[in-house]
């Protein structure tokens, strides 16, 4: 039997947060005393070792030294295995950026290659339409300026035909004379002003245009002045256009007036309101005036083929006249003032 008071059996469970100690025989610990580290409310462990065998107690005693070997702090062991994890982790991402980062790279670069190459082959391509276009155009301009030279040069298209219209009082032979192209001449060499002002320079043509009618024409298209009044010269009647232009002596056609004035002609005052008035006449009633008195441009009359006067006064408001004496002349009388077109009488 065992002595109550004597120290108890150690504990085989250790506190894993303390330090072992080494086991202390049981004469070296004081009377009452507990083995430092002993969980006194613990049960003692079974022993594999029968109770009474000599070996018992050595036994125990190893045991409890093995048990008692020191072991890495778990705290320590919890607080270096994130840190490590957390450097592994970080080198881990970095690697990554840089296997992306070296990725991207490459992908640049072989778009740059790629777009490099698109943008040399479309300059060569451009660069090949644009040297086509050029020999194109070259090639045209020499073909038009070569067409140029041989229609310029040679009678290929010369002017073997020359149409006048618009004759009236003028002769085909007049015209041609002022046209003086000869025959054969090159319609390009032909200069269709210098044409223009030698046929104008007619007094009967008014205007005149020249063309170039391709192949082989040259058409000259006249218009002739009109006669409105005609006054008597010692070398003949001159006629005289709707302008004062004294264009030809010769008779008057049929319904022309003879104009009575000082010194008729484009810049002179009389004359120029005389031909307004002329101008502004109905032709019914234009056909029947004989005679145009113009001492003034206040005092313009008009004598009618049967005798009959028509006093006009000034051009002041000449259409609204002309309208008042064609109504008044369907009545009968000899004199006819219209020169207050508010007023008209007849004598």
């Amino acid at each position: 039997m065992t002595d109550p008071n004597g120290p108890t059996q150690p504990n085989e469970s250790t506190d894993a947060t303390e330090s072992p100690e080494p086991a202390v025989p049981p004469d070296a610990s004081p009377a009452g005393a507990e083995p430092a580290g002993t969980d006194t409310n613990a049960e003692p462990a079974p022993d594999d070792t029968p109770a009474g065998t000599p070996d018992g107690g050595a036994a125990a005693a190893e045991r409890q030294t093995t048990e008692a070997q020191p072991t890495p702090p778990a705290a320590e062991t919890d607080f270096e295995g994130p840190r490590r994890r957390a450097r592994r982790e970080r080198e881990e991402r970095r690697a990554a950026q840089a296997r992306a980062m070296a990725i991207e790279e490459a992908r640049r670069a072989a778009k740059r290659r790629a777009t490099g190459t698109d943008n040399t082959r479309k300059l060569g391509r451009g660069a090949v339409r644009g040297l086509k276009a050029l020999m194109w155009s070259a090639l045209i301009s020499v073909i038009v300026v070569g067409l140029g030279l041989l229609l310029y040069f040679t009678p290929i298209m010369s002017a073997r035909n020359i149409v006048i219209v618009g004759l009236g009082a003028l002769t085909q032979e007049e015209v041609t004379n002022a046209v003086a192209v000869a025959p054969g001449t090159p319609l390009l060499q032909v200069n269709t002003d210098a044409v223009a002002e030698r046929v104008a320079a007619i007094r009967r043509v008014a205007s005149v245009r020249v063309q170039r009618e391709y192949p082989s024409t040259l058409r000259v298209t006249v218009v002739e002045r009109v006669p409105v009044v005609v006054k008597d010269y010692p070398d003949g009647p001159h006629l005289f256009d709707r302008d004062g232009v004294d264009f030809a002596i010769a008779p008057p056609p049929p319904g022309v007036p003879y104009l009575d004035t000082t010194n008729p002609g484009p810049d002179d005052p009389p004359t120029k309101a005389a031909l307004e008035v002329m101008t502004s006449l109905r032709p019914e009633v234009a056909a029947q005036v004989a005679r145009v008195d113009a001492p003034s441009v206040a005092g313009i009359t008009l004598q009618l083929t049967d005798g009959r006067q028509v006093i006009w006064g000034t051009t002041d408001r000449t259409e609204e006249k002309a309208l008042k004496l064609a109504a008044l002349l369907t009545q009968p009388g000899k004199t006819y003032d219209v020169s207050s077109p508010d007023l008209p009488t007849v004598k």
